[in-house]
């Protein structure tokens, strides 16, 4: 395993992006608890199947937290591990469409990213950290420059000392890297950031979980209260350790299906289509990974860029925003300054549905086979970003600002008593 050096006595403070972090002075673990809609916690204490979350929303600190937006994985994953929004760290999507290039883009490493991490930073300032994540994709985002240990549960069996820091993962966990659509993907990751804290003991990790649960499962279903507890057994074993233990979502998750079980879509490309004609719009839908199998591709938010001339935006804008379904639709300008995010790498128009209906591009772009048969379930609106936000013990202040989930660690570190 990597060997990392002890504090410098003269550090008592770093700065990153613009925020300064004290340095820990026990274990700290930030859960991205990927998918974690407050309803999930009701529901699960409602059951009596969480107390070790119970426990720390009374004798710690609990509040609710709003994600970036969009509410998709990838941009919240790197608001909370950069300690800023999309602005800034240069990620608003899961896939995009390169403005200069137009070619699309599926975020599947750290290329995309424009601001360092708070564990790199920490890392070359001699702290031991560790990321552990699901999904392969993100632990290459969120490992960004970092000189300490970084895996994902999905390649556990292919982890190097070379590429992450730490070999024979398996091992150390006590079985093999488990199915990358499973409640054991989440668990998984869990069990490592329990092992390390055992054997490593790193001063700083993050452990970031799959929504393969809350795609899947109502709030109150056997299954999600089953994974709650599950969850919450590890939690608890966290704490035994005696770090400080902080948990929030990167989005919430919201049924997106009718009384009798069909998708509620609108196919957002095939009405421009219809009305504007063939190739004047191409509609980016930036939920896209390579985990389909958990959405279809159908989520809250996409991004129409306009490609024929003589389409004006206020056209397409006014358009939009009169079909039934639609929450919100914003220009450029408007989206990047209410949402925090990056000129660049933003559509023509950002177009937000309302709860319970998705959005997506053209019918034949979605393969709805992936679903399996279950409920649509999915995120990236308005209504999946209120998030839960809870730290194991009292923090020294109360905040006097709407708390942000990638608020985390600057709390974690600097207000945690």
């Amino acid at each position: 395993m990597t060997d990392t050096t002890s504090q410098p006595k003269n550090i008592q403070t770093i700065d990153v992006n613009g925020r300064r972090y004290q340095w820990p002075q026990r274990p700290v673990v930030g859960v991205c608890f990927d998918g974690c809609d407050p309803t999930y916690i009701a529901a699960a204490s409602a059951a009596g199947v969480i107390p070790t979350i119970d426990r720390m929303r009374k004798q710690g600190f609990s509040q609710l937290a709003l994600a970036a937006m969009p509410t998709f994985t990838n941009p919240n994953n790197v608001s909370i591990v950069c300690g800023v929004p999309p602005k800034i760290h240069g990620v608003s999507g899961n896939f995009y469409l390169d403005r200069d290039t137009g070619q699309d883009v599926m975020m599947v490493d750290a290329t995309p990213m424009r601001a360092p991490t708070i564990f790199s930073t920490f890392s070359k300032e001699g702290a031991k950290v560790a990321v552990v994540t699901a999904k392969d994709k993100l632990r290459k985002a969120l490992g960004k420059d970092l000189l300490g240990i970084a895996f994902s549960a999905e390649k556990a069996g292919e982890a190097t000392e070379a590429e992450n820091g730490i070999a024979n993962v398996e091992e150390l966990v006590g079985r093999k890297a488990p199915d990358q659509y499973s409640a054991d993907l989440s668990l998984y990751v869990l069990d490592a950031g329990i092992r390390l804290l055992e054997t490593v003991r790193p001063d700083i990790s993050y452990l970031s979980l799959s929504d393969y649960v809350q795609h899947s499962h109502a709030p109150d279903a056997p299954e999600a209260l089953q994974f709650m507890a599950d969850v919450d057994q590890r939690f608890s074993c966290i704490l035994a350790l005696g770090a400080t233990l902080g948990i929030v979502a990167d989005h919430g998750m919201s049924d997106m299906a009718d009384g009798d079980g069909a998708p509620r879509i609108i196919y957002l490309a095939d009405r421009l289509e219809a009305e504007f004609g063939r190739g004047a719009c191409r509609v980016i839908c930036p939920i896209t990974d390579p985990f389909v199998r958990h959405h279809g591709a159908l989520g809250g938010f996409v991004r129409v860029h306009i490609l024929k001339n003589g389409v004006s935006r206020d056209e397409v804008l006014a358009f939009v925003r009169s079909i039934d379904g639609v929450a919100l639709a914003l220009d450029r300008e408007e989206a990047c300054l209410t949402f925090q995010l990056p000129e660049d790498r933003e559509g023509d128009i950002a177009v937000v549905s309302i709860k319970n209906v998705a959005l997506g591009a053209s019918l034949a772009d979605h393969d709805l086979s992936q679903l399996s048969g279950a409920r649509l379930r999915s995120h990236g609106g308005l209504t999946e970003q209120v998030v839960p936000f809870i730290v194991s013990i009292p923090i020294a202040t109360s905040p006097a600002h709407t708390l942000r989930n990638f608020d985390l660690f600057a709390v974690l570190l600097n207000e945690a008593v």
